[in-house]
């Protein structure tokens, strides 16, 4: 806007210099050399301010380089206000590259770092957005599972769902499709029975062995556990009363005929499985070298269903479905 004014300026006096013969052309030259220099300068200035306020130049202040500044700049305004508000650590910047950086962890990232100094700065972040930094079923860090996430809903060591929880729209299982009673969400259900089809059609049968369980069942089933080895063991393999996402009504334990649970994974009804669950829905809830995240051994068997879209995401990405909800859901 101010150089258009100068340019209507200058036109104004060229047109005055041509009508009126008797102006001083030494003044009207100076008079628009000033006008320049004034202007020039007020643009230099008010630039000059914009980037004293901007955020490149709030982050050099606190020690960044250009390079550094560069790859902060490209996260979301809130993520940059928020690292404005931290010292400078030069450990800041490992984090900040990381795929699944959380501005919020950011302390507990570099608070992790500094016990576990050997790990891979990625292996951290998953780590600690997870909570997987803090110790399981803790009553001051546990929080409720929000239940209106439906098949999305988090139920782990350091999520739970109410002892009186019991999810809607429960049908029973035929028995062409499990061993024994089972009982599952109509839509889960649904899923299944088409996966199963198609499995069908290349000569594969898979079973449901275990699907919904209440509160009370859980509890029983993980005090057994805890009675032959302990504890520990039983928290390996096991949920406690109120984390088992068997809870949830979205949960299936699936085998096949002439395999159990420790066998399942030789099958080729497993590897069908792990080529194509994620289409109806389904994915492997605890995979293998992911202890440290699920908090749970690998089981082969255990397929949980978060519907198409999510269960495509997942495996595209190969992370878990504690990582996807902790970056996709409660990090955005």
């Amino acid at each position: 806007m101010l150089q258009f004014i100068i340019f209507l300026f200058i036109i104004k006096l060229g047109d005055i210099m041509y009508t009126k013969r008797k102006l001083n052309y030494k003044l009207i030259f100076t008079i628009i050399v000033i006008i320049i220099a004034i202007a020039a300068g007020t643009i230099g200035i008010k630039k000059y301010i914009d980037y004293r306020n901007s955020n490149e130049f709030k982050l050099k202040q606190i020690g960044y380089n250009e390079t550094e500044i560069k790859d902060i700049t490209k996260l979301k305004d809130d993520q940059i206000k928020a690292i404005l508000k931290k010292k400078y650590n030069r450990l800041n910047i490992k984090f900040i590259r990381q795929k699944y950086f959380i501005t919020n962890n950011l302390d507990k990232y570099i608070k992790y770092y500094n016990n576990h100094k050997d790990d891979k700065i990625s292996h951290i972040v998953s780590i600690v957005n997870v909570c997987a930094d803090e110790d399981y079923y803790d009553k001051d860090t546990v929080k409720k599972t929000d239940i209106s996430k439906k098949e999305l809903m988090l139920v782990n060591k350091f999520n739970y769902l109410d002892e009186n929880y019991a999810p809607d729209d429960i049908v029973k299982v035929s028995m062409q499709f499990a061993y024994g009673d089972n009982e599952i969400k109509k839509e889960v259900y649904e899923k299944f029975r088409s996966m199963y089809n198609d499995a069908k059609k290349e000569g594969l049968y898979l079973i449901i062995t275990s699907s919904y369980r209440d509160y009370n069942f859980q509890k029983e089933l993980w005090d057994s556990y805890a009675n032959q080895k302990g504890d520990e063991w039983a928290d390996s393999v096991s949920a406690r009363a109120g984390y088992s996402e068997h809870q949830t009504g979205y949960t299936l334990d699936i085998v096949t005929y002439n395999a159990n649970m420790s066998s399942f994974e030789k099958t080729d009804e497993f590897k069908w499985l792990q080529d194509n669950a994620y289409k109806y829905g389904f994915i492997l809830r605890y995979p293998k070298d992911k202890e440290d995240i699920t908090g749970y051994s690998y089981e082969s068997w255990h397929y949980r269903y978060v519907g198409k879209d999510v269960a495509t995401k997942i495996k595209k990405l190969g992370i878990t479905f504690d990582e996807y909800y902790a970056y996709f859901i409660e990090g955005k």
